[in-house]
Protein backbone atom coordinates (compact mmCIF):
# COMPACT_ATOMS: atom_id res chain seq x y z
CA UNK A 1 0.00 0.00 0.00
CA UNK A 2 1.41 3.35 -0.99
CA UNK A 3 -0.66 5.74 1.08
CA UNK A 4 -1.23 6.90 4.62
CA UNK A 5 -4.94 6.40 5.19
CA UNK A 6 -5.00 3.38 2.99
CA UNK A 7 -1.93 2.36 4.93
CA UNK A 8 -4.30 2.68 7.76
CA UNK A 9 -5.78 -0.71 8.20
CA UNK A 10 -9.02 -1.21 6.32
CA UNK A 11 -12.03 -2.18 8.28
CA UNK A 12 -15.26 -3.93 7.77
CA UNK A 13 -18.41 -4.22 9.56
CA UNK A 14 -20.69 -7.18 9.48
CA UNK A 15 -22.86 -7.28 12.51
CA UNK A 16 -26.17 -9.13 12.27
CA UNK A 17 -27.35 -10.43 8.91
CA UNK A 18 -30.29 -8.43 7.62
CA UNK A 19 -33.62 -10.23 7.31
CA UNK A 20 -33.47 -10.35 3.51
CA UNK A 21 -30.10 -12.13 3.40
CA UNK A 22 -30.10 -15.92 3.07
CA UNK A 23 -28.87 -17.71 6.22
CA UNK A 24 -25.40 -19.08 5.62
CA UNK A 25 -24.65 -22.77 6.14
CA UNK A 26 -21.10 -22.02 7.33
CA UNK A 27 -19.79 -19.04 9.27
CA UNK A 28 -16.52 -17.11 9.12
CA UNK A 29 -13.84 -18.94 11.12
CA UNK A 30 -11.48 -16.47 12.81
CA UNK A 31 -9.08 -19.29 13.68
CA UNK A 32 -8.47 -19.87 9.96
CA UNK A 33 -7.63 -16.19 9.55
CA UNK A 34 -5.27 -16.32 12.53
CA UNK A 35 -3.49 -19.37 11.08
CA UNK A 36 -3.08 -17.73 7.67
CA UNK A 37 -1.82 -14.49 9.20
CA UNK A 38 0.69 -16.21 11.47
CA UNK A 39 2.23 -17.97 8.47
CA UNK A 40 2.15 -15.15 5.90
CA UNK A 41 3.40 -12.55 8.39
CA UNK A 42 6.18 -14.65 9.87
CA UNK A 43 9.89 -13.86 9.61
CA UNK A 44 10.37 -17.16 7.74
CA UNK A 45 8.89 -15.54 4.62
CA UNK A 46 11.38 -12.65 4.90
CA UNK A 47 8.95 -9.95 3.83
CA UNK A 48 7.58 -11.63 0.64
CA UNK A 49 9.65 -9.58 -1.83
CA UNK A 50 8.74 -10.51 -5.44
CA UNK A 51 11.29 -12.96 -6.78
CA UNK A 52 12.41 -14.13 -3.33
CA UNK A 53 12.11 -17.59 -1.73
CA UNK A 54 9.69 -16.07 0.79
CA UNK A 55 7.40 -14.89 -2.00
CA UNK A 56 7.44 -18.37 -3.54
CA UNK A 57 6.49 -19.91 -0.19
CA UNK A 58 3.64 -17.42 0.16
CA UNK A 59 2.29 -18.09 -3.35
CA UNK A 60 2.40 -21.86 -2.82
CA UNK A 61 0.63 -21.50 0.52
CA UNK A 62 -2.13 -19.39 -1.06
CA UNK A 63 -2.56 -21.85 -3.96
CA UNK A 64 -2.77 -24.82 -1.58
CA UNK A 65 -5.35 -23.00 0.52
CA UNK A 66 -7.51 -22.32 -2.55
CA UNK A 67 -7.17 -25.95 -3.58
CA UNK A 68 -8.27 -27.19 -0.16
CA UNK A 69 -11.23 -24.79 -0.29
CA UNK A 70 -12.38 -26.31 -3.57
CA UNK A 71 -11.79 -23.37 -5.92
CA UNK A 72 -11.17 -24.06 -9.58
CA UNK A 73 -7.65 -23.13 -10.79
CA UNK A 74 -7.85 -20.77 -13.78
CA UNK A 75 -4.23 -19.71 -14.17
CA UNK A 76 -1.63 -20.92 -16.65
CA UNK A 77 -1.84 -24.60 -17.67
CA UNK A 78 -4.87 -25.22 -15.44
CA UNK A 79 -2.91 -24.19 -12.35
CA UNK A 80 -3.60 -21.45 -9.81
CA UNK A 81 -0.56 -19.50 -11.05
CA UNK A 82 -0.52 -16.70 -13.60
CA UNK A 83 3.14 -16.23 -14.48
CA UNK A 84 4.44 -12.67 -14.74
CA UNK A 85 7.83 -11.69 -16.23
CA UNK A 86 9.50 -9.05 -14.04
CA UNK A 87 12.74 -7.11 -14.04
CA UNK A 88 14.53 -5.92 -10.88
CA UNK A 89 17.20 -3.26 -10.71
CA UNK A 90 19.01 -1.60 -7.85
CA UNK A 91 21.34 1.38 -8.19
CA UNK A 92 24.83 0.96 -6.79
CA UNK A 93 26.70 3.67 -4.91
CA UNK A 94 29.26 3.70 -7.73
CA UNK A 95 26.67 5.47 -9.91
CA UNK A 96 27.80 8.95 -10.96
CA UNK A 97 25.75 12.11 -11.27
CA UNK A 98 27.76 15.21 -12.13
CA UNK A 99 26.72 18.84 -11.82
CA UNK A 100 28.35 21.34 -14.18
CA UNK A 101 28.27 24.92 -12.85
CA UNK A 102 28.47 28.09 -15.02
CA UNK A 103 31.99 28.88 -13.76
CA UNK A 104 33.33 25.53 -15.00
CA UNK A 105 33.21 23.67 -11.69
CA UNK A 106 32.23 19.98 -11.82
CA UNK A 107 30.77 18.43 -8.68
CA UNK A 108 30.03 14.76 -8.09
CA UNK A 109 26.65 14.19 -6.45
CA UNK A 110 26.32 11.04 -4.34
CA UNK A 111 23.54 8.48 -4.35
CA UNK A 112 21.56 8.56 -1.08
CA UNK A 113 23.39 11.63 0.26
CA UNK A 114 22.34 13.99 -2.54
CA UNK A 115 19.73 12.09 -4.55
CA UNK A 116 17.75 8.88 -5.00
CA UNK A 117 16.34 7.29 -8.15
CA UNK A 118 12.66 6.64 -8.82
CA UNK A 119 13.61 4.25 -11.64
CA UNK A 120 16.87 2.50 -12.31
CA UNK A 121 18.37 0.83 -15.36
CA UNK A 122 19.91 1.57 -18.74
CA UNK A 123 17.22 4.10 -19.70
CA UNK A 124 18.62 6.56 -17.14
CA UNK A 125 21.95 6.90 -18.95
CA UNK A 126 22.87 10.53 -19.86
CA UNK A 127 26.59 10.44 -20.74
CA UNK A 128 27.03 14.09 -21.75
CA UNK A 129 25.96 17.15 -19.76
CA UNK A 130 22.60 18.61 -20.77
CA UNK A 131 20.76 21.78 -19.66
CA UNK A 132 18.53 21.92 -16.60
CA UNK A 133 15.34 23.99 -16.40
CA UNK A 134 12.99 24.81 -13.51
CA UNK A 135 9.28 24.26 -14.26
CA UNK A 136 7.48 25.16 -11.05
CA UNK A 137 5.34 22.21 -9.95
CA UNK A 138 5.87 20.44 -13.29
CA UNK A 139 2.14 20.44 -14.01
CA UNK A 140 0.14 20.99 -17.20
CA UNK A 141 -3.57 20.78 -16.33
CA UNK A 142 -5.79 22.31 -19.03
CA UNK A 143 -8.98 21.62 -17.06
CA UNK A 144 -7.71 24.08 -14.43
CA UNK A 145 -6.23 26.49 -17.01
CA UNK A 146 -2.81 25.84 -15.47
CA UNK A 147 0.46 25.16 -17.32
CA UNK A 148 3.97 25.38 -15.85
CA UNK A 149 5.37 24.61 -19.33
CA UNK A 150 3.64 27.43 -21.19
CA UNK A 151 6.60 29.81 -21.45
CA UNK A 152 9.54 27.37 -21.57
CA UNK A 153 11.01 24.86 -24.01
CA UNK A 154 12.10 21.66 -22.22
CA UNK A 155 12.80 19.36 -25.15
CA UNK A 156 16.06 17.47 -24.60
CA UNK A 157 16.56 19.01 -21.15
CA UNK A 158 16.21 17.86 -17.55
CA UNK A 159 13.25 19.51 -15.85
CA UNK A 160 13.30 20.40 -12.16
CA UNK A 161 10.04 20.75 -10.23
CA UNK A 162 8.75 21.03 -6.69
CA UNK A 163 6.65 18.38 -5.06
CA UNK A 164 2.97 19.09 -4.46
CA UNK A 165 0.69 21.37 -6.44
CA UNK A 166 -0.87 24.85 -6.25
CA UNK A 167 -2.43 25.37 -2.83
CA UNK A 168 -6.12 26.22 -2.92
CA UNK A 169 -9.24 26.21 -0.75
CA UNK A 170 -11.41 26.01 -3.88
CA UNK A 171 -12.56 22.40 -4.39
CA UNK A 172 -12.94 23.05 -8.12
CA UNK A 173 -9.23 23.96 -8.47
CA UNK A 174 -6.84 21.00 -8.01
CA UNK A 175 -9.41 19.44 -5.63
CA UNK A 176 -8.91 22.23 -3.10
CA UNK A 177 -7.28 21.04 0.12
CA UNK A 178 -7.26 17.41 -1.02
CA UNK A 179 -4.40 16.17 -3.22
CA UNK A 180 -5.26 15.73 -6.88
CA UNK A 181 -3.58 13.27 -9.22
CA UNK A 182 -1.31 16.12 -10.38
CA UNK A 183 0.47 16.05 -7.02
CA UNK A 184 1.81 12.54 -7.66
CA UNK A 185 5.43 12.24 -8.85
CA UNK A 186 4.36 9.70 -11.50
CA UNK A 187 2.00 12.24 -13.06
CA UNK A 188 4.68 14.94 -13.15
CA UNK A 189 7.18 12.51 -14.69
CA UNK A 190 4.74 11.51 -17.44
CA UNK A 191 4.01 15.17 -18.24
CA UNK A 192 7.74 15.89 -18.51
CA UNK A 193 8.28 12.90 -20.79
CA UNK A 194 5.37 13.94 -22.99
CA UNK A 195 6.95 17.41 -23.35
CA UNK A 196 10.18 15.91 -24.64
CA UNK A 197 12.28 16.16 -21.48
CA UNK A 198 15.25 13.77 -21.14
CA UNK A 199 14.71 13.45 -17.43
CA UNK A 200 13.22 15.03 -14.32
CA UNK A 201 14.27 16.03 -10.82
CA UNK A 202 11.73 16.35 -8.03
CA UNK A 203 12.63 18.55 -5.06
CA UNK A 204 10.56 17.71 -1.96
CA UNK A 205 8.35 20.66 -1.07
CA UNK A 206 9.38 21.78 2.40
CA UNK A 207 6.48 24.24 2.46
CA UNK A 208 3.83 21.57 1.87
CA UNK A 209 5.54 18.74 3.77
CA UNK A 210 6.54 20.20 7.10
CA UNK A 211 7.47 16.75 8.45
CA UNK A 212 9.94 16.10 5.61
CA UNK A 213 13.13 14.24 6.56
CA UNK A 214 15.65 13.15 3.92
CA UNK A 215 16.62 10.10 6.01
CA UNK A 216 13.08 8.77 5.62
CA UNK A 217 13.29 9.23 1.85
CA UNK A 218 16.57 7.31 1.69
CA UNK A 219 15.03 4.42 3.66
CA UNK A 220 12.00 4.28 1.38
CA UNK A 221 14.24 4.18 -1.72
CA UNK A 222 16.56 1.49 -0.37
CA UNK A 223 14.63 -1.34 -2.03
CA UNK A 224 14.84 -2.76 -5.54
CA UNK A 225 13.01 -1.11 -8.41
CA UNK A 226 10.80 -3.80 -9.97
CA UNK A 227 8.90 -3.46 -13.25
CA UNK A 228 7.12 -5.52 -15.88
CA UNK A 229 9.67 -6.65 -18.46
CA UNK A 230 7.48 -5.41 -21.31
CA UNK A 231 6.86 -1.97 -19.77
CA UNK A 232 7.90 0.92 -22.03
CA UNK A 233 11.31 2.39 -21.31
CA UNK A 234 11.26 5.42 -19.08
CA UNK A 235 13.90 8.06 -18.49
CA UNK A 236 15.99 9.53 -15.70
CA UNK A 237 13.74 10.36 -12.74
CA UNK A 238 15.42 11.67 -9.60
CA UNK A 239 14.42 12.97 -6.20
CA UNK A 240 17.01 15.38 -4.87
CA UNK A 241 17.82 16.38 -1.32
CA UNK A 242 16.70 20.04 -0.96
CA UNK A 243 20.03 20.89 0.66
CA UNK A 244 21.87 19.62 -2.42
CA UNK A 245 19.29 20.90 -4.89
CA UNK A 246 20.25 24.49 -4.10
CA UNK A 247 23.34 23.91 -6.24
CA UNK A 248 21.14 23.50 -9.33
CA UNK A 249 20.18 27.17 -8.95
CA UNK A 250 23.74 28.59 -8.98
CA UNK A 251 23.72 31.87 -10.96
CA UNK A 252 20.02 31.37 -11.76
CA UNK A 253 17.60 34.33 -11.78
CA UNK A 254 16.12 33.01 -8.51
CA UNK A 255 17.67 30.85 -5.79
CA UNK A 256 15.88 27.78 -4.44
CA UNK A 257 15.39 29.55 -1.11
CA UNK A 258 13.63 32.39 -2.93
CA UNK A 259 11.58 29.91 -4.97
CA UNK A 260 10.11 28.55 -1.75
CA UNK A 261 9.36 32.10 -0.61
CA UNK A 262 7.64 32.88 -3.92
CA UNK A 263 5.57 29.72 -3.59
CA UNK A 264 4.18 30.94 -0.28
CA UNK A 265 2.86 34.05 -2.05
CA UNK A 266 1.63 32.04 -5.09
CA UNK A 267 4.13 33.71 -7.43
CA UNK A 268 6.10 30.69 -8.56
CA UNK A 269 7.30 30.80 -12.19
CA UNK A 270 9.33 28.66 -14.59
CA UNK A 271 12.80 29.73 -15.77
CA UNK A 272 16.04 28.40 -17.26
CA UNK A 273 18.83 27.31 -14.95
CA UNK A 274 22.48 27.81 -15.84
CA UNK A 275 23.67 24.41 -14.63
CA UNK A 276 23.94 21.13 -16.54
CA UNK A 277 23.83 17.48 -15.48
CA UNK A 278 25.08 14.08 -16.61
CA UNK A 279 24.30 10.66 -15.17
CA UNK A 280 26.04 7.33 -15.53
CA UNK A 281 24.41 4.62 -13.43
CA UNK A 282 25.63 1.23 -12.33
CA UNK A 283 23.03 -1.32 -11.32
CA UNK A 284 22.54 -4.84 -10.01
CA UNK A 285 19.86 -6.29 -12.29
CA UNK A 286 17.96 -9.53 -12.82
CA UNK A 287 14.96 -10.93 -14.71
CA UNK A 288 12.63 -13.42 -13.05
CA UNK A 289 9.14 -14.93 -13.09
CA UNK A 290 6.66 -14.14 -10.34
CA UNK A 291 3.03 -15.24 -9.93
CA UNK A 292 -0.43 -13.94 -9.43
CA UNK A 293 -2.62 -16.64 -7.87
CA UNK A 294 -6.14 -16.93 -9.25
CA UNK A 295 -9.08 -19.24 -8.48
CA UNK A 296 -12.76 -19.36 -9.41
CA UNK A 297 -16.02 -20.06 -7.62
CA UNK A 298 -18.67 -20.69 -10.28
CA UNK A 299 -21.99 -18.99 -9.65
CA UNK A 300 -25.26 -20.85 -9.19
CA UNK A 301 -27.55 -18.76 -11.42
CA UNK A 302 -27.70 -19.99 -15.05
CA UNK A 303 -27.69 -16.42 -16.39
CA UNK A 304 -25.60 -14.52 -13.84
CA UNK A 305 -22.78 -17.07 -13.53
CA UNK A 306 -21.32 -15.80 -16.81
CA UNK A 307 -20.48 -12.54 -15.02
CA UNK A 308 -17.83 -12.12 -12.34
CA UNK A 309 -17.06 -10.30 -9.11
CA UNK A 310 -13.29 -9.87 -8.77
CA UNK A 311 -11.93 -9.99 -5.20
CA UNK A 312 -8.29 -8.94 -4.91
CA UNK A 313 -5.54 -8.74 -2.31
CA UNK A 314 -1.81 -8.22 -2.81
CA UNK A 315 0.50 -10.69 -1.10
CA UNK A 316 3.86 -9.01 -1.75
CA UNK A 317 5.77 -6.70 0.56
CA UNK A 318 9.22 -5.10 0.73
CA UNK A 319 11.40 -8.01 1.77
CA UNK A 320 14.63 -7.28 3.63
CA UNK A 321 15.74 -3.66 3.97
CA UNK A 322 17.60 -1.22 6.18
CA UNK A 323 17.74 -2.50 9.75
CA UNK A 324 15.82 -0.58 12.42
CA UNK A 325 16.76 -1.44 16.01
CA UNK A 326 18.40 -4.60 14.69
CA UNK A 327 15.39 -5.83 12.66
CA UNK A 328 15.69 -5.83 8.87
CA UNK A 329 12.69 -7.99 7.86
CA UNK A 330 9.76 -5.93 6.60
CA UNK A 331 7.05 -8.50 7.32
CA UNK A 332 4.05 -6.45 6.16
CA UNK A 333 1.55 -8.03 8.55
CA UNK A 334 -1.17 -5.41 8.21
CA UNK A 335 0.07 -4.46 4.72
CA UNK A 336 -1.02 -6.96 3.50
CA UNK A 337 -0.71 -10.39 5.10
CA UNK A 338 -3.89 -9.51 6.99
CA UNK A 339 -5.81 -8.78 3.79
CA UNK A 340 -4.63 -12.04 2.21
CA UNK A 341 -5.58 -14.03 5.32
CA UNK A 342 -9.08 -12.57 5.28
CA UNK A 343 -9.44 -13.11 1.52
CA UNK A 344 -8.46 -16.78 1.86
CA UNK A 345 -11.17 -17.24 4.48
CA UNK A 346 -13.70 -15.47 2.25
CA UNK A 347 -12.78 -17.86 -0.56
CA UNK A 348 -13.43 -20.83 1.71
CA UNK A 349 -16.71 -19.37 2.93
CA UNK A 350 -18.07 -18.53 -0.52
CA UNK A 351 -17.04 -21.87 -1.97
CA UNK A 352 -19.60 -23.37 0.41
CA UNK A 353 -22.18 -20.56 0.39
CA UNK A 354 -22.05 -20.08 -3.37
CA UNK A 355 -23.56 -16.84 -4.74
CA UNK A 356 -25.40 -16.37 -8.03
CA UNK A 357 -22.57 -14.70 -9.94
CA UNK A 358 -19.16 -16.27 -10.29
CA UNK A 359 -16.41 -14.93 -8.04
CA UNK A 360 -12.75 -14.70 -9.04
CA UNK A 361 -10.23 -14.56 -6.21
CA UNK A 362 -7.02 -12.89 -7.39
CA UNK A 363 -3.94 -12.58 -5.19
CA UNK A 364 -1.58 -10.17 -6.93
CA UNK A 365 2.12 -9.55 -6.64
CA UNK A 366 4.09 -6.33 -7.09
CA UNK A 367 1.55 -3.91 -5.59
CA UNK A 368 4.27 -2.22 -3.61
CA UNK A 369 6.21 -1.54 -6.82
CA UNK A 370 3.46 0.03 -8.93
CA UNK A 371 0.45 -2.35 -8.95
CA UNK A 372 2.40 -4.65 -11.27
CA UNK A 373 0.37 -7.82 -10.83
CA UNK A 374 -2.91 -5.99 -11.31
CA UNK A 375 -1.78 -4.24 -14.47
CA UNK A 376 -0.47 -7.55 -15.82
CA UNK A 377 -3.86 -9.15 -15.17
CA UNK A 378 -5.57 -6.33 -17.04
CA UNK A 379 -3.27 -6.94 -20.00
CA UNK A 380 -3.85 -10.71 -19.74
CA UNK A 381 -7.31 -11.18 -18.17
CA UNK A 382 -8.28 -14.70 -17.16
CA UNK A 383 -11.99 -13.89 -17.45
CA UNK A 384 -13.29 -11.12 -19.75
CA UNK A 385 -12.93 -7.64 -18.28
CA UNK A 386 -16.26 -6.53 -19.73
CA UNK A 387 -17.98 -9.40 -17.89
CA UNK A 388 -16.28 -8.45 -14.60
CA UNK A 389 -18.98 -6.40 -12.89
CA UNK A 390 -16.99 -5.15 -9.86
CA UNK A 391 -13.70 -5.27 -8.02
CA UNK A 392 -13.58 -5.43 -4.23
CA UNK A 393 -9.98 -4.82 -3.18
CA UNK A 394 -8.76 -5.87 0.27
CA UNK A 395 -5.62 -4.02 1.36
CA UNK A 396 -5.20 -4.27 5.11
CA UNK A 397 -7.93 -4.94 7.67
CA UNK A 398 -8.96 -3.57 11.05
CA UNK A 399 -6.62 -4.46 13.90
CA UNK A 400 -7.29 -1.85 16.59
CA UNK A 401 -10.92 -2.05 17.67
CA UNK A 402 -14.42 -2.91 16.53
CA UNK A 403 -16.07 0.08 14.91
CA UNK A 404 -19.27 1.91 14.06
CA UNK A 405 -18.52 3.33 10.62
CA UNK A 406 -16.82 2.47 7.34
CA UNK A 407 -14.84 4.42 4.74
CA UNK A 408 -15.32 3.30 1.14
CA UNK A 409 -12.46 4.51 -1.04
CA UNK A 410 -14.06 5.10 -4.43
CA UNK A 411 -17.60 4.88 -3.04
CA UNK A 412 -18.51 8.30 -4.43
CA UNK A 413 -17.78 7.44 -8.08
CA UNK A 414 -19.77 4.26 -8.69
CA UNK A 415 -22.94 2.42 -7.71
CA UNK A 416 -20.84 0.34 -5.34
CA UNK A 417 -20.96 3.25 -2.91
CA UNK A 418 -24.75 3.27 -2.96
CA UNK A 419 -24.87 -0.49 -2.42
CA UNK A 420 -22.40 -0.20 0.46
CA UNK A 421 -24.32 2.63 2.10
CA UNK A 422 -27.61 0.73 1.90
CA UNK A 423 -26.03 -2.40 3.36
CA UNK A 424 -24.48 -0.44 6.23
CA UNK A 425 -27.80 1.20 6.99
CA UNK A 426 -29.37 -2.23 7.49
CA UNK A 427 -26.60 -2.90 10.00
CA UNK A 428 -27.13 0.43 11.81
CA UNK A 429 -23.79 1.71 10.60
CA UNK A 430 -22.58 4.76 8.72
CA UNK A 431 -20.55 5.34 5.57
CA UNK A 432 -18.00 8.03 6.47
CA UNK A 433 -15.64 10.21 4.50
CA UNK A 434 -11.88 9.93 4.82
CA UNK A 435 -10.98 11.44 8.21
CA UNK A 436 -9.59 14.96 7.90
CA UNK A 437 -6.10 14.23 9.32
CA UNK A 438 -5.41 11.78 6.47
CA UNK A 439 -6.83 13.59 3.47
CA UNK A 440 -3.44 14.80 2.26
CA UNK A 441 -2.04 11.30 1.99
CA UNK A 442 -4.91 9.17 0.65
CA UNK A 443 -5.90 8.44 -2.88
CA UNK A 444 -8.05 6.01 -4.80
CA UNK A 445 -5.02 5.48 -7.04
CA UNK A 446 -2.73 4.08 -4.36
CA UNK A 447 -3.88 0.45 -4.33
CA UNK A 448 -4.88 -2.29 -6.78
CA UNK A 449 -8.47 -1.06 -7.13
CA UNK A 450 -7.06 1.80 -9.22
CA UNK A 451 -5.63 -0.59 -11.82
CA UNK A 452 -8.99 -2.31 -12.28
CA UNK A 453 -10.77 1.04 -12.45
CA UNK A 454 -8.39 1.97 -15.26
CA UNK A 455 -9.76 -1.06 -17.10
CA UNK A 456 -13.30 0.23 -16.59
CA UNK A 457 -14.29 -2.10 -13.74
CA UNK A 458 -16.20 -0.35 -10.90
CA UNK A 459 -13.86 -0.78 -7.93
CA UNK A 460 -13.81 -0.06 -4.23
CA UNK A 461 -11.54 -0.41 -1.21
CA UNK A 462 -13.43 -0.78 2.07
CA UNK A 463 -11.79 0.42 5.27
CA UNK A 464 -12.83 0.92 8.87
CA UNK A 465 -13.70 4.37 10.05
CA UNK A 466 -12.32 5.82 13.25
CA UNK A 467 -15.49 5.81 15.30
CA UNK A 468 -14.33 2.91 17.41
CA UNK A 469 -16.58 1.16 19.89
CA UNK A 470 -14.24 1.26 22.88
CA UNK A 471 -12.29 4.49 22.44
CA UNK A 472 -12.83 8.14 21.61
CA UNK A 473 -12.50 9.44 18.07
CA UNK A 474 -9.54 11.60 19.11
CA UNK A 475 -7.68 8.65 20.62
CA UNK A 476 -8.44 6.52 17.57
CA UNK A 477 -7.00 9.17 15.26
CA UNK A 478 -3.88 9.43 17.41
CA UNK A 479 -3.49 5.65 17.45
CA UNK A 480 -3.73 5.50 13.67
CA UNK A 481 -1.21 8.31 13.18
CA UNK A 482 1.22 6.60 15.56
CA UNK A 483 0.86 3.33 13.65
CA UNK A 484 1.48 5.10 10.36
CA UNK A 485 4.61 6.82 11.63
CA UNK A 486 6.11 3.95 13.61
CA UNK A 487 5.03 0.73 11.87
CA UNK A 488 3.94 1.38 8.26
CA UNK A 489 6.56 0.09 5.78
CA UNK A 490 8.90 -0.68 8.67
CA UNK A 491 10.12 -3.91 10.30
CA UNK A 492 7.58 -3.28 13.08
CA UNK A 493 4.52 -4.09 11.00
CA UNK A 494 5.01 -7.61 12.32
CA UNK A 495 3.29 -10.22 14.44
CA UNK A 496 4.49 -8.66 17.71
CA UNK A 497 2.12 -5.70 17.36
CA UNK A 498 -1.27 -5.80 19.13
CA UNK A 499 -3.92 -7.35 16.87
CA UNK A 500 -7.62 -7.23 17.75
CA UNK A 501 -9.15 -10.33 16.19
CA UNK A 502 -12.67 -9.18 17.06
CA UNK A 503 -12.06 -6.22 14.75
CA UNK A 504 -10.73 -8.51 12.01
CA UNK A 505 -13.78 -10.75 12.37
CA UNK A 506 -16.12 -7.77 12.09
CA UNK A 507 -14.28 -6.52 9.01
CA UNK A 508 -14.39 -9.95 7.40
CA UNK A 509 -18.11 -10.36 7.94
CA UNK A 510 -18.76 -6.97 6.38
CA UNK A 511 -16.68 -7.90 3.34
CA UNK A 512 -18.57 -11.17 3.02
CA UNK A 513 -21.91 -9.42 3.15
CA UNK A 514 -20.86 -6.89 0.55
CA UNK A 515 -19.34 -9.40 -1.88
CA UNK A 516 -22.42 -11.61 -1.51
CA UNK A 517 -24.69 -8.61 -2.09
CA UNK A 518 -22.96 -7.72 -5.38
CA UNK A 519 -22.77 -11.35 -6.44
CA UNK A 520 -26.48 -11.99 -5.86
CA UNK A 521 -27.74 -8.73 -7.34
CA UNK A 522 -29.20 -8.77 -10.84
CA UNK A 523 -28.10 -5.15 -11.20
CA UNK A 524 -24.69 -4.52 -12.75
CA UNK A 525 -22.82 -1.71 -10.94
CA UNK A 526 -21.98 1.32 -13.07
CA UNK A 527 -19.75 4.36 -12.82
CA UNK A 528 -21.54 7.53 -11.84
CA UNK A 529 -21.89 10.30 -14.45
CA UNK A 530 -18.72 12.35 -14.75
CA UNK A 531 -16.41 9.55 -13.66
CA UNK A 532 -13.14 9.44 -15.59
CA UNK A 533 -13.42 5.65 -15.89
CA UNK A 534 -16.66 5.50 -17.91
CA UNK A 535 -14.94 5.55 -21.30
CA UNK A 536 -12.70 2.64 -20.37
CA UNK A 537 -15.81 0.65 -19.44
CA UNK A 538 -17.56 1.49 -22.69
CA UNK A 539 -14.46 0.59 -24.68
CA UNK A 540 -14.10 -2.73 -22.89
CA UNK A 541 -17.74 -3.61 -23.62
CA UNK A 542 -17.48 -2.53 -27.26
CA UNK A 543 -14.30 -4.57 -27.80
CA UNK A 544 -15.58 -7.47 -25.69
CA UNK A 545 -12.20 -7.54 -24.01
Amino acid sequence: MKKIYTILPTILIGLLFSSNVIQKSVQIDIQNIRTHLNFLGSDSLQGRLPGSPGSKKASEYIANSLLSSGLTPIGNDNSFFQEIPLHASKALTSSEMKLFSPDGRIENLLLKKDFVLFKSGAQTFIPNPIPVIFVGYGIAAPEFDYNDYQSVDVEGKIVVFLGGEPVSNDSSFFDGTSPSIYSFPETKQKIALARGARGSILIPNINQDIDFQWSHIVKDFSFEDISLTYAPAGNLCIMMNPNSAQKLFDDAPTSLVDVFKLEESHQIKSFDLNTQLSFRGEFAEKDFIENNIVGLIEGTDPKLKDSYVLVTAHYDHLGIGPAVNGDSIYDGVVDNASGVAVTLELARFLSINKPKRSVVFLFVTGEEFGLLGSFYYIDHPVVPLYKTVANVNIDGVAIFDTFNDVVGIGSEISDLGTMLKDMLKRNNMNLSSIPEPFLQSESFSRSDNYAFAQAGIPSILIMDGLNHKHDSYENSVEQMITWALERYHSPFDDLSQPINYDAIYQHTELLEQFITLISNSSKTPSWKPGSSYINARLQSIAEKK
